[in-house]
């Protein structure tokens, strides 16, 4: 079954069209206006082993602010098409991923609910030209659409691009863990028999 979804989405401030792959090789092909954003996440599809393209565009005359939250969105509404009817699936994920001076572990529920627990500020209120308190804004729009528990904790780390890239790769790998089919459970991950869709 091909776990793939399209997302258009067009306000009075963005314009995005988003298309995943689950089951892919790690191909990305992203353009957002926002080259740290389109580094982040060409990042998570390597690192969740999906295939993602995005083309947005948003009124950055404005700010980075729109886009980067819509582009959250329709990333978290992507996932939450994509992965369907969750059967079979592990429904958990998690990683511990450093680098260099920075450790982050990112915990991940795909259970119909949504909740964010955000605790990895980064020092730097810029990278480059990207707003960094857009991050968290970013995760909670994933969080939301993608109606998962996502927690992301930074253990230590003083570079902010390092916080941010660690981030990343730490939420890739553990939405890849979490939407792996698990051969020992091949219906719903609950005892309730369902999960939210």
């Amino acid at each position: 079954m091909s776990r793939t979804a399209t997302i258009d989405r067009k306000t009075g401030e963005t314009d995005i069209q988003l298309e995943i792959d689950l089951d892919g090789s790690g191909k990305a092909d992203v353009a957002t206006g926002v080259g740290f954003v389109d580094h982040m996440l060409t990042l998570l599809a390597k690192h969740a082993v999906i295939d993602l393209t995005i083309r947005a565009q948003g009124d950055l005359e404005v700010d980075q602010h729109h886009t980067v939250e819509d582009v959250g969105i329709c990333l978290g509404q992507a996932i939450r098409v994509a992965v369907g009817d969750k059967l079979g699936i592990r429904r958990y994920g998690h990683f511990t991923l450093p680098m260099d001076e920075t450790l982050v572990t990112v915990a991940v529920d795909l259970s119909g609910r949504h909740y964010l627990v955000y605790d990895a500020l980064t020092p730097a209120q810029k990278i480059g030209q990207f707003d960094t308190e857009l991050l968290e804004e970013f995760w909670q729009a994933v969080s939301a659409n993608a109606l998962c528990n996502l927690h992301i904790v930074l253990h230590h780390g003083h570079n902010s691009h390092h916080i941010a890239e660690a981030v990343f790769k730490a939420t890739a790998r553990a939405l890849r863990m979490a939407v792996e089919a698990d051969p020992r459970c091949p219906g719903v991950p609950s005892t309730k028999g369902t999960l939210g869709n």
